[in-house]
């Protein structure tokens, strides 16, 4: 007993020295991925418009803007007037649609935008969007997250330019937003768009003017945190705690799988949350729920490794208490993880093929708890059948016949 007290007390060790390990080198590679930048678009002037003519106002009253050019001859124009943001986006325009998006991490679906033309009729039009997913039936029209105030939106044309001018009420100032710019030479018809003939995502600092693309390095930052939070928290620790429930009569074997898949799936929930960081300081993702869900059940997350550590003899008193705290942290965290991962998708606007094999998993993980609960509850009922076969007598009471004694 002594001897496998001794070789429990290395084996924690030597897995707590290898997750530092991996946690310290892991944050060398985020820190070092920081300092990284993104290639600046030059900063030329803008063409000198005076746009006070054709727009309506307030648009029109607007004594100053910042403007800078954003993607071929698309110009945008933005001034802050205290909690008011007043933007201005013009570019070349013959018939059809022009549209400015606002976007999370840089992708089309989960975007709001505002889209503007002019009907076949004349008349100038301007609808947000809310751009759902990827199929047109997705493109919901006067929906949207833009926090736009009282005042209309509004779109004019000037030669062979349009101008988009709207205005967003927002208590945070924007910083690096990024946007999405397209456009379509068709019209469209009752308010449902035609699929854009060319599109593009830029990151605009709203603080200096500055432009720059949004790289593959973000894009893939961002499928690294989706894929990495569902191996870790959709598959691998909940396979850890299906050993723990179900197979503590291969001891120790058990609990030594359980450990090391445990400490596994650990490693890959904090570098969820450290991708996930690294995505909220490059491009300000904010979702406020998804992101404090996160930080809760890595908290869990932790908590359960510091009970690893502190894990009572099993002659101890606290124990029993020992095992409810662990077990119930433990489900908790699997239970909001699935929550979070839900939230993540629903955020980002997965496509269906990330929803399809989401729900795969999270099926097989269902069938088999609840094939292996009801094979642990029909032997804990067999047992409880089983016949006593034999029966001790009582310590201190007669052994032989008495009869016996009176005959002697």
């Amino acid at each position: 007993m002594a001897k496998l007290r001794s070789w429990t007390q290395i084996w924690r060790s030597i897995v707590g020295m290898c997750i530092l390990n991996s946690v310290l080198n892991f944050k060398i590679v985020t820190l070092a991925d920081d300092t990284g930048s993104n290639s600046i678009v030059s900063e030329g002037d803008c063409k000198n418009t005076n746009y006070q003519i054709f727009l309506p106002p307030p648009y029109q009253n607007i004594s100053s803007t910042i403007c800078k050019p954003v993607w071929h001859s698309y110009e945008l124009r933005y001034t802050k007037t205290g909690d008011t943001t007043t933007i201005i986006l013009s570019a070349p325009y013959t018939v059809g649609w022009v549209g400015i998006g606002f976007s999370r991490d840089g992708m089309m679906a989960g975007s709001s935008a505002m889209v503007g033309w002019v009907n076949k009729h004349g008349h100038a039009k301007v609808k947000q969007f809310y751009l759902r997913g990827r199929r047109q039936s997705e493109v919901i029209v006067d929906k949207g997250e833009l926090p736009l105030n009282n005042i209309p939106a509004a779109v004019a044309t000037n030669g062979a330019e349009i101008y988009v001018a709207f205005q967003l009420q927002a208590t945070t100032p924007f910083g690096k937003q990024p946007i999405l710019l397209a456009f379509s030479t068709k019209r469209p018809l009752n308010h449902h768009l035609s699929k854009h003939e060319d599109k593009t995502a830029v990151i605009f600092d709203f603080s200096s003017g500055s432009t720059g693309p949004v790289s593959n390095w973000l894009i893939q930052i961002r499928k690294s945190h989706g894929i990495v939070g569902v191996l870790g928290w959709g598959l691998i620790l909940p396979v850890g705690a299906i050993i723990a429930r179900y197979f503590r009569h291969k001891d120790p074997l058990w609990f030594y799988l359980h450990s090391v898949i445990q400490f596994v799936g650990f490693a890959f929930g904090l570098a969820t949350v450290l991708l996930g960081l690294q995505l909220y300081r490059s491009v300000h993702v904010h979702i406020p729920a998804h992101r404090g869900i996160g930080i809760f059940v890595l908290v869990l997350s932790i908590l359960q490794i510091l009970a690893f550590f502190l894990r009572p003899d099993k002659d101890s008193k606290f124990r029993n208490i020992w095992n409810l705290y662990h077990s119930w942290f433990g489900r908790m965290a699997l239970f909001f993880a699935a929550l979070n991962i839900v939230l993540g998708m629903r955020a980002a606007g997965a496509g269906n093929g990330w929803k399809i094999s989401y729900g795969f998993l999270v099926s097989i993980v269902l069938v088999a708890v609840i094939v292996l609960e009801v094979m642990a509850y029909l032997k804990r009922s067999q047992k409880r059948s089983l016949p006593h076969t034999f029966q001790m007598d009582p310590v201190g009471e007669a052994t032989f016949p008495t009869n016996l004694a009176k005959a002697g």
